[in-house]
């Protein structure tokens, strides 16, 4: 017992020596780690996550139940981006890529292919794809790089044989199409765009917005026409022709269709709520006013936005 207890100040000098660093000093020395650096130890975390005895709920996932938080986390990277607050911005960023390493390591369990494999794909597409700055090809603007791209791509469609998402017995899957890789998993919006920019890319495209401001008119009738004659389908494909129509015109106004419409949706949901308050201030609920008085209070909420308060409704009774 006596030599236990002499023992013990010796062991606490030692564990003295051994103490790590202030958390301030080892934070300081984490931020000098490499970009590579870090992608390794987020690869390592999301691997120790999914080995037996780490997360319950990381070990569940498949490549299936990730599909919805891949496509929400691309979406909050955009509402970061709007939002102009880079450290949110930053962090939205890594959410994204964690999606990636994420199926990598499912992948890699499964002996498919590595988070390496993918780094490398992209890396070398990247240089492939520009030949005129890794290459001897040179492009005098940015039309015949995208031009030069399409090709590019084409050739290597032709070489691997991957048709895109054309399907086996399909008569479009005997032949290569400058189509071929927009993806019919995308948002309709995104994808109608895509294919009216990648035939532009050749010249089937509208001279000016005119043509295409005139192609809406058109279909506008048309849809018209198809409701009068009270034929559903006819609607619905006309109704179709008219939003493709759109999407085209925002591809051909350098807008991207699906972040308009996603504005435009927020704007409609901010103005709807600022009526609903609106109403109950004047001692009102939004869903009991007849038509006229909800238009009156739209366009008050309109008027408002920017303000801190909504204005007081004229003619509306006070609040009880």
């Amino acid at each position: 017992m006596e030599i236990i207890e002499r023992a013990m100040p010796k062991r606490r000098k030692h564990a003295k020596k051994a103490r790590k660093p202030p958390y301030k000093s080892r934070k300081a020395k984490s931020k000098q780690l490499t970009p590579g650096q870090w992608f390794e130890k987020l690869v390592a975390v999301q691997a120790r996550l999914r080995a037996p005895y780490g997360c319950p709920w990381d070990r569940e996932q498949t490549h299936q139940s990730l599909r919805t938080y891949l496509i929400e986390e691309a979406y909050e990277v955009l509402e970061a981006l709007e939002s102009g607050n880079d450290a949110k911005f930053a962090e939205e960023m890594g959410d994204l890529l964690l999606q990636i390493v994420f199926h990598s390591q499912i992948a890699r369990e499964e002996g498919r292919f590595t988070v390496a494999e993918v780094i490398r794909e992209i890396h070398d597409k990247m240089v492939r794809r520009h030949p005129h700055v890794f290459g001897e090809t040179r492009a005098k603007d940015s039309a015949e790089v995208l031009r030069n791209w399409e090709q590019i791509k084409a050739e290597e469609r032709r070489t691997s044989g991957n048709k895109g998402d054309s399907k086996p017995g399909d008569d479009l899957s005997k032949e290569g199409s400058l189509l071929d890789g927009v993806s019919r998993a995308l948002p309709a919006t995104l994808e109608g765009f895509q294919l009216t920019r990648k035939a532009s890319r050749i010249g089937f495209d509208w001279e000016d917005a005119t043509g295409v401001f005139d192609k809406m008119q058109e279909e506008t009738e048309e849809l018209k026409k198809a409701l009068k004659e009270a034929d559903h389908l006819k609607t619905e494909e006309e109704l179709g022709d008219l939003l493709f129509a759109a999407v085209n015109l925002s591809r051909f106004l350098k807008v991207d269709p699906e972040i308009a419409l996603k504005k435009a949706n927020a704007k409609f949901g901010r103005r709807f709520r600022a009526m609903e308050r609106l109403a109950r201030e004047n001692g009102r609920e939004f869903k009991d006013l007849p038509r006229e008085e909800m238009e009156a209070f739209w366009n008050a909420a309109k008027k408002s936005e920017g303000k801190t308060h909504l204005p007081e409704m004229s003619g509306a009774p006070t609040k009880r």
